[in-house]
C-alpha cells in the first residue's frame, strides 16, 4: 500500500489567544513536500495568526499545541529561528527599508563580503539576477522609496526566494501586482514546486487560489473548517465555507441619482515628483459613486491625494468643493469643509497602530468630543462603540491596540474614522484592498448606504468587476489624463481595460508606454 506523504510543515491543535479573544482554536494544518497549500478565510479567521505561529512571530510558549518541521518538533522563539530552519515569509505588509536600494534590501543581513568588506558589485549582480527572474524592469540599484507598490512587492518576493527556503509562506503576495506580474509570480511558484519547495499561499483572490493550489484549507472564526484538494473545490463552495452563508449579490448599486454637484474639477494640471496630471475634468454629484480606474502609475491615487491636500503642485485649472474653490488646502481644511480621504495605505496614512481603537476612531473628529478643553469620554465612547457596532468591527474593546486587529477590521476602523467627520464627499482609494470576500460585501453594503444618504463618493479600485459593480459612472485615466468616461452598459471590462491601456477597440496601440516606476502595471 502507498504510504502517506511526509509533512514539510505541520501544526497540531494550535490555540492562540489575545486579550480574551481566541484567534486560533485547536487548528490542525499540514503542508506536504513540493506542495502549494492555499489558506483561505475572512479577515479575522486566523490565517495571519497561524502563519505567525509557524514563522516564529508568536514565540513558542505563547500558544498551545505544537509545530513540526519535517519529522522534528520545533520551538521557534523568534523569526530568526524560523529563518535559520528554512521557513521564509512574505507578509502582507511589506518590511523594506525605503532608504536602501533593492539589492541592499534583498541581501539585508546576508551581505556578501570580500576581504572583510561588503562586496557591493556581487550583491548588485546577484540581486539583479533575482529580479530579472520576474521579467520586469527593476534596477537593483534603485532605492526602494522610488519604486511603486508593485515594485516593492517584487523586491520582497526576491528577497525571500534568494534565501533558498525549504518552506515559503506568502501572505497576499499578488495584492499589488498587475495581471502580468501575477502570471510571472505564479509561473515561478510552479517551478519552485516542481523543484520540491513547499508553499503556503494566502490570498483572497479565489480564482488565483483555485489556479495555483494543490490543496485548500478554509479557516473560519479561528477554527479549521475543511481541507480538500483544489480540484474538488469551486469558488461558490469556498465562499460558503469562509463566511458560513451564500453571497448571492455582492453589489447593491441602486438607482443613480442626479443630486447637486458636490465636487467639480476643471482642466486640472498638477505636477508631482514622478507624475503629472493633465487637464483633468470631472463632476461628482451628491448620492453618486464616480469610479476612477487606470493602470498603476496613471494618477488615480495622486488625484485623490491632491484633492485632499497631500500631493503635487497645481499648475493650472481649478477644483470646487460644495460650490467653493478648493486650493491650497491642508487635510485638516478639507475635512472641516466636508471631504475626507480613505487611503489605500491604511498602515502608513490611515492608522496609528500603537494606539487604541478608540484613539484611531476619534482622531479626525476630536473637536466634537471636547468639552471645556478636554476630551469627554461620555461623548467619545458612545460614538466609538456605535461605529464599531455599525461596521461590525471585531475587537476585544475600545482599548484594544490597533495592531491586534485583523487587516479587514483595521480597514473598517479607517472607514469609521472617516465617517465620524460627517462628510459630504468621501474619497475612497482601494477600500477593499487585502480584504476577504465577506468583509468586501459589508463594505459594498456600506457604500450603497452612504449613497442613499446623499454622500458623493469618488472611488478608486484596481478590480474591474468592483469598479463596474459599484460605480454609476467611471472615468479611466491613462498616463495622467482622462482617457474616457463610461456609463451603464458601455462600462465593460474590455472597454475599461482598452481605455486604461490607451488602445483602440481593435487592440492597436495608441502610443501608451508602461510607467517606469515598477515595470508592468495593473488596472
Amino acid at each position: 500500500m502507498p504510504t502517506e506523504p511526509s509533512s514539510a510543515l505541520q501544526a497540531r491543535s494550535l490555540t492562540k489567544r489575545f486579550a480574551g479573544v481566541t484567534a486560533l482554536d485547536g487548528v490542525d494544518f499540514e503542508l506536504r513536500p513540493g506542495e502549494i497549500h492555499a489558506l483561505v478565510g475572512e479577515n479575522g479567521a486566523g490565517k495571519s495568526t497561524l502563519i505567525k505561529v509557524l514563522s516564529g512571530v508568536h514565540a513558542f510558549g505563547s500558544y498551545e499545541g505544537e509545530v513540526r518541521l519535517g519529522a522534528a518538533r520545533v520551538r521557534f522563539t523568534s523569526t530568526r529561528d524560523a529563518d535559520r530552519a528554512g521557513v521564509a515569509v512574505i507578509h502582507q505588509e511589506l518590511a523594506l527599508v525605503e532608504s536602501l536600494s533593492a539589492a541592499e534590501n534583498i541581501f539585508l543581513g546576508r551581505e556578501p563580503t570580500r576581504f572583510g568588506l561588503i562586496d557591493h558589485d556581487r550583491m548588485r549582480e546577484d540581486a539583479q539576477a533575482a529580479l530579472d527572474r520576474f521579467g520586469v524592469r527593476i534596477d537593483a540599484s534603485t532605492k526602494v522609496a522610488e519604486l511603486s507598490v508593485a515594485g516593492r512587492q517584487l523586491v520582497e518576493i526576491a528577497r525571500a526566494l534568494s534565501k533558498r527556503a525549504r518552506v515559503l509562506i506568502l501572505d497576499e503576495p499578488t495584492a499589488a501586482l498587475s495581471t502580468h506580474e501575477v502570471e510571472i509570480l505564479l509561473a515561478v511558484l510552479r517551478k519552485l514546486r516542481a523543484d520540491g519547495l513547499s508553499c503556503i499561499y494566502i490570498s483572497h483572490k479565489l480564482d488565483e487560489v483555485l489556479g495555483i493550489a494543490d490543496r485548500i484549507t478554509v479557516l473560519r472564526d479561528g477554527r479549521h473548517v475543511r481541507t480538500l484538494p483544489a480540484i474538488e473545490c469551486d469558488a461558490g463552495s469556498l465562499v460558503r465555507d469562509m463566511v458560513g452563508r451564500d453571497i448571492k449579490q455582492l453589489f447593491e448599486k441602486g438607482n443613480s441619482t442626479s443630486g447637486e454637484v458636490v465636487l467639480r474639477v476643471e482642466r486640472l494640471t498638477v505636477r508631482g515628483p514622478a507624475l503629472t496630471l493633465y487637464d483633468i475634468d470631472l463632476e461628482l454629484h451628491a448620492g453618486e459613486v464616480l469610479g476612477v480606474g487606470g493602470l498603476m502609475g496613471a494618477g488615480r491615487s495622486e488625484l485623490l491625494l491632491h484633492l485632499f491636500g497631500l500631493w503635487g503642485v497645481r499648475e493650472a485649472g481649478q477644483a470646487e468643493l460644495l460650490g467653493a474653490p478648493l486650493a491650497g488646502n491642508t487635510p485638516a481644511d478639507t475635512i472641516d469643509r466636508g471631504m475626507v480621504l480613505v487611503s489605500e495605505d491604511r498602515k502608513r496614512l490611515g492608522l496609528c497602530l500603537d494606539h487604541s481603537v478608540r484613539f484611531n476612531l476619534s482622531l479626525s473628529s476630536l473637536s466634537s468630543c471636547v468639552r471645556h478643553g478636554l476630551i469627554d469620554p461620555d461623548v467619545e465612547d458612545p460614538r466609538a462603540l456605535a461605529q464599531c457596532g455599525a461596521l461590525h468591527v471585531k475587537t476585544a474593546g475600545l482599548d484594544a491596540s490597533m495592531a491586534s486587529l485583523s487587516g479587514g477590521n483595521q480597514q473598517k476602523v479607517v472607514i469609521g474614522k472617516a465617517l465620524l467627520t460627517r462628510p459630504k464627499v468621501i474619497l475612497l482609494d482601494e477600500p477593499t484592498r487585502g480584504i476577504d470576500i465577506g468583509a468586501k460585501a459589508e463594505i459594498y453594503e456600506l457604500i450603497a448606504h452612504l449613497k442613499r444618504e446623499g454622500i458623493g463618493i469618488l472611488l478608486v479600485s484596481s478590480e474591474l468587476p468592483e469598479l463596474i459593480g459599484l460605480s454609476d459612472r467611471i472615468v479611466m485615466l491613462n498616463e495622467g489624463r482622462v482617457a474616457a468616461e463610461f456609463k451603464g452598459a458601455d462600462a465593460t471590462e474590455q472597454a475599461l481595460l482598452s481605455a486604461a491601456l490607451g488602445t483602440r477597440a481593435n487592440g492597436e496601440s495608441a502610443g501608451v508606454s508602461a510607467n517606469s516606476r515598477g515595470g508592468a502595471n495593473a488596472v
